[in-house]
C-alpha cells in the first residue's frame, strides 16, 4: 500500500487539476480534503503520512498532529509557516519542508500593487461606483509621475515594485528597512528613516514580514504623520495596519486613500468599517492566488517529496 498524502484546502481547485501530480502517482495516494479542516471536522486524517497546506489557510497545531500519528512531512507552499505550531511538530518528529522557490508572486504582488496605486490615484473605484448606479459625474485624478512612492521593506516585492515605479512610471522612489542596511551596500533607492518616509511619500506601499516587530508598526500615531491627500498600499500583512486607526485617518485625514488584500482577520469582518468606505479598494488576499503560483507550488511539493522519498530533502 501507498502511503497517504493529503492536500489540504484546495479551494480553486487549480493544486488538483495540476499535471504535477504525474510525477508521484506511482509514490503515493493523494487525497484532496474539499472541507475545511478544524478541529470541528471529522475528516478521518489519521492514515496521513505527508501533507500539502496551502498557505495558512489551516492551523496545523498539536491537536490536529495528535490526529495524524504517521505524519511524517508538511510540504508548505510560500515560504512562511506562520500557522504551524513548530514546537509540536517537532515534538512529533514532523519536517516542514517550505516552498521558498515560488517566483510567480514576484509579479503578481507587484501588479496587484499597481493595480491598487493606479485604481486609487485615478478614483476608478468611485467612477465604477457612478457609473453603474446610473450617474455620469467627472471627477479629478492624479497622475503617478514624479510623485514620491515610500516602500517599507525592500525584499523580493518591494524591490520589484521599486523598479517598476521608478522606471515604468517615473517615480522618485525611497524605501524604509526596518533592520538597517548593512554598510558599504549598494542599492538605487534610497533609505531614509519611517518618519520622513511617511510625512513625505504620496503613496506608501507596504511589503514587510509579518514579525514581533512589525505588527502595528503602522498604528494610529503613524498614520497621522502621513502626508495629507496620501495613498496607503497593505498587500504584505494585515496585522501590520492598526485597522480601526486607519478607518479614523481615512475619514478625518490625512489619508486620502487606501488599498488592502490583506487584513488582521481574515476573512474581513461583514461589518468591518473598512467596507462602508468609499476611498478604500479591498480584495480578499488576491496578491499571491494566480494560476501561475498553484502550478508552482505543485510543482515544488512534488519535486520537494520525491527528495524525502529518496532521502535527500534538506532539513528546513
Amino acid at each position: 500500500m501507498k502511503p497517504l498524502l493529503l492536500v489540504l484546502d484546495d479551494w480553486e481547485g487549480r493544486i488538483q487539476a495540476s499535471p504535477a501530480w504525474l510525477q508521484v502517482n506511482h509514490l503515493v495516494d493523494i487525497k484532496f480534503l474539499p472541507q475545511h479542516l478544524d478541529r470541528t471536522s471529522d475528516a478521518d486524517i489519521s492514515p496521513a503520512q505527508f501533507i500539502m497546506a496551502i498557505r495558512e489557510r489551516t492551523a496545523l497545531d498539536e491537536p490536529v498532529f495528535q490526529r495524524m500519528p504517521h505524519l511524517k512531512l508538511i510540504l508548505q507552499t510560500g515560504g512562511h509557516a506562520y500557522h504551524i505550531d513548530r514546537s509540536a511538530a517537532q515534538k512529533h518528529n514532523i519536517q516542514i519542508a517550505l516552498g521558498r522557490q515560488v517566483t510567480a508572486p514576484l509579479h503578481s504582488v507587484p501588479e496587484l500593487t499597481f493595480a491598487f496605486a493606479l485604481g486609487l490615484i485615478h478614483k476608478v473605484n468611485q467612477g465604477n461606483g457612478i457609473m453603474h448606479n446610473g450617474k455620469w459625474q467627472l471627477l479629478t485624478g492624479r497622475t503617478l509621475a514624479n510623485r514620491r512612492l515610500g516602500i517599507l521593506g525592500l525584499g523580493r516585492h518591494g524591490l520589484r515594485v521599486a523598479q517598476i515605479a521608478s522606471t515604468a512610471f517615473k517615480m522618485e522612489v525611497v524605501a524604509w528597512e526596518r533592520v538597517p542596511q548593512t554598510e558599504g551596500a549598494s542599492s538605487p533607492f534610497k533609505r531614509i528613516p519611517l518618519d520622513e518616509l511617511l510625512e513625505t511619500s504620496d503613496v506608501v506601499s507596504i511589503h514587510l514580514r509579518l514579525s514581533d516587530a512589525s505588527a502595528g508598526l503602522m498604528n494610529k500615531e503613524r498614520l497621522e504623520k502621513m502626508k495629507p491627500g496620501a495613498i496607503l498600499i497593505n498587500t504584505a500583512r494585515g496585522a501590520i495596519v492598526d485597522e480601526n486607526a486607519l478607518v479614523e485617518v481615512l475619514t478625518h485625514g490625512p489619508l486620502a486613500a487606501a488599498g488592502l488584500d490583506v487584513f488582521a482577520q481574515e476573512p474581513l469582518a461583514t461589518n468591518s468599517p473598512l467596507r462602508k468606505l468609499d476611498n478604500v479598494i479591498l480584495t480578499p488576499h488576491i496578491g499571491w492566488t494566480v494560476e501561475e503560483a498553484f502550478e508552482e507550488f505543485t510543482q515544488i511539493a512534488c519535486r520537494q517529496l520525491i527528495e524525502y522519498i529518496n532521502g535527500t530533502l534538506p532539513l528546513s
